[in-house]
Order: C-alpha cells, then structure tokens, then sequence
C-alpha cells in the first residue's frame, strides 16, 4: 500500500511541471465545448485534450464568447472583453495551422466559471452571475499562515494536477491572494520555452546508444510492453526515455483519463491570477533543480517507481480520486500520513521531501525577515508541508508561529 502512495505522490508533485515538457505517447483525446449551454461549432481544428491540459482553438472560442481576440504570440494573448483590454500569459500551440490555448486560461480571463463534465468530456462555460444551481463548490484544502515584523507569508498547498470540483477556491484563499504583493511557486510552469522542453529530452532520453531496456529488468520491460499495448500504444514506445520519464508519462496518461489536469492544478491556477493582478511571481526551485532530483534517482530507485507505476495502472485514477478528497476536505491527517510514508525509501524521501523542503523553508525565512512589510503567497505540493521534515515544522524550529487557516 505504501508503495502506491509514494509513487502517487512523485505524480502530483512533478506532474504539473513536467506535463507540457514530457512527449505523450497517446494520441490527443478529443471533447466538446459549450458556452452558456450552446455547443461551439468548430470550423477548422477541434478542443483536444492533450497532456494533461484541455486546449481550444483560440479565436474560434473567443468569439463564441464574445471576445474579440487582438494579438496570439507564442506566449502572451491579447483581447478585449467588454471594452476592456486583457493580456494573458499562455504558451500557444499551433496545430495544421490552428492556434490553441488552454480553455481554463482564456475562459477566466473572459469572466466564465470553468466546468467539466466528464461523462460526456464537455467543457461548461458558464456565465458568472447566470444560472449557478449546478455550481461545484471546492474544498477546505491546506494553507497556513505565518508573520514576523509585519510581513506575512501565506502556505498552500497545492494538488499540480486537479480538476472542476477544486473550484471555486474557498474565501480564505482568494482574499488572501487578493492582498499578496508575491506569488511563490516551485517553478513558474506558465513559462516552458523550448529550451526547458530540450533540457527534458537531453536528461530523459539515453544518448549513448542504449535503450530501455538495457537498463531495466526483463520482467519489467516486459511488463511496461503489455500495459503499453493493452492501452493502444506500440510496446517499444518508449525505448529512448530513461524510467523517471516513462514513470511521469503514463502517471500523467492516466491522471488525463481521470479527468484530472495541469491546467486545472492549484499552483497554475494562481500563477494566471497573479498575471492578470500584474504581481511578480517567484519560484522557489528551479527547472534545472527538479529535473536534475528525478534524473539523478539511482537505476534501482527509478527502476522501482516505474514498476509500481506498471503494477497500480488500473487504480492510479482511483487512487488519485482519493487525494483530490483528501485535499478538498483538508485533512490533515491523511495527508501527514501519506508524507509519512516516504520514510520507507531513505533515497526517495530525502531528494523528493527533506532536501527540497529544507530549500524551500530557508526561502521562507527570508522573506519574513526582510522587513519590508510585505505579503507573500506561497504555493507548492501539499505534501511538503507537514512531518519531522515538513516546511511548517522547519519554520516552527527557527521561531515562528505557523497557524493553520
């Protein structure tokens, strides 16, 4: 038991970085957009669902919404939505010359409420202040609050990959967003270039001829073939990815047909906010950092990670349904035992929980002592934050008072 849940929680953690940097080895699943109940005819190109994220062609879905698009760049939109001039941060992507976008992104900006309705992979938007009878209200989540000589920091946890039922976000989170001067993050996934995308592929990919399953045992290989073909996907599929890669892909396969997201994760959900407020975002880790942990994993600890993926396959939605509970009914306890549960690995738990948790928690410190009366909002995995070597116990040890909201 303990095994899926470290292996899940290597997926929630990392999936929300690495979802527009890791190739998708299954095709893009198509759905359906409907504005205020009335279906989007798409003349050119068609919503996707694509590594973890629902994408729209832009202008088509602009103008059902009213919208009047200006400009698309590679990473920057700019529209006007009743008389009003908006600007998003986005990375655009062009298919057979369609230009799409992530539908969370530009359906907030407009002012929509985001729906999903998975039996029939539907997105809703939904005017705000319309018909809010079937409105899903999120959960209570994890965020905790510390001051010291007039600056405030506010913690968060984060699910990186989530879907509808997470929003609306409780008052709590909003206002004190609402008062931020800074957003803390991991890393800004809002902004993947190319060359973060080559960085994933020089580090996950074998360049010195091998492959695979040079690297893995015969059973596994094996075992990751039949899954591969069971699921539609060519048994030698991943050949040239080393085993974290292949791990994080078909988590982040399966938390797609889950229903669940990155564009939809808490951490990517305030970085659009604090694009639109214009507000500086920090991150407290780095591209190189986070890939570097996953790459540097021993043979044998990536080796196990990607067996337990292979092994739990057909219950990771399941599993993942069980975490979105536990996030939105903000349960302590479950979630101090799924950290917990890291301990049984000394090599996993100290690069994924006990280093990168000591970084963070020194970062913290010093905005809190910078004295300049300012507040921050700090978002990363929900996991980070409790146990002997959680983030809250490590601000407690250097004095402060961390209150639970």
């Amino acid at each position: 038991m303990k095994n899926w849940k470290r292996m899940l929680l290597s997926l929630t953690v990392s999936v929300g970085l690495l979802a527009s940097a890791v190739p998708a080895m299954a095709a893009p699943q198509e759905t359906s957009v409907k504005v205020n109940d009335q279906a989007v005819q798409y003349a050119t190109g068609a919503p996707i669902l694509e590594k973890g994220t629902t994408l729209v062609p832009l202008r088509t879905t602009l103008d059902a919404m009213d919208v009047k698009l200006t400009t698309a760049t590679d990473d920057t939109i700019t529209a006007v939505v009743d008389g009003r001039t908006i600007t998003l941060k986005s990375k655009l992507t062009r298919i057979d010359g369609v230009t799409y976008a992530p539908i969370r992104i530009v359906g907030d900006a407009a002012g929509y409420e985001v729906r999903w309705d998975s039996s029939t992979r539907t997105v809703l938007l939904v005017s705000k202040g319309g018909d809010t009878e079937t409105v899903q209200t999120g959960g209570r989540g994890f965020m905790w609050e510390v001051e010291k000589n007039g600056n405030t920091v506010y913690l968060v946890g984060s699910m990186h990959v989530a879907d509808e039922s997470f929003y609306p976000l409780r008052p709590e989170f909003e206002e004190a967003f609402a008062e931020a001067d800074y957003l803390g993050v991991e890393v800004d996934i809002s902004t993947a270039t190319d060359e973060q995308q080559k960085m994933v592929l020089d580090l996950g990919t074998y360049q010195d001829g091998t492959t695979l399953k040079d690297h893995i045992s015969s059973e596994t290989y094996a075992s990751l073939g039949k899954l591969l073909k069971e699921n539609g996907i060519e048994p030698d599929a991943f050949d040239t990815f080393k085993p974290w890669v292949v791990e994080i892909t078909l988590g982040g396969l399966k938390s797609v047909d889950g229903g669940y997201e990155a564009s939809e994760g808490v951490d990517l959900y305030f970085i659009q906010k604090a694009v639109q407020r214009k507000i500086p975002v920090i991150e407290l880790e780095s591209y190189e950092s986070q890939l570097g942990m996953f790459n540097n994993f021993s043979k044998e600890l990536q080796e196990e990670t990607l067996k337990s993926t292979i092994d739990n396959f057909d219950v990771l939605d399941t599993s993942l349904n069980q975490m979105a509970e536990m996030w939105k009914t903000g349960d302590d306890e479950q979630l101090l035992e799924l950290t917990n549960s890291f301990s049984d690995n000394e090599e996993y738990n100290k690069a994924m929980l006990v280093d990168r948790n000591i970084g963070m928690a020194d970062k913290i410190d010093g905005y809190l002592k910078n004295g300049k009366g300012e507040e921050y909002f700090i978002v990363v995995g929900a996991a980070h934050y409790l146990g002997e070597h959680g983030i809250v116990e490590l601000l407690e040890d250097k004095g402060y008072t961390v209150e639970r909201k």
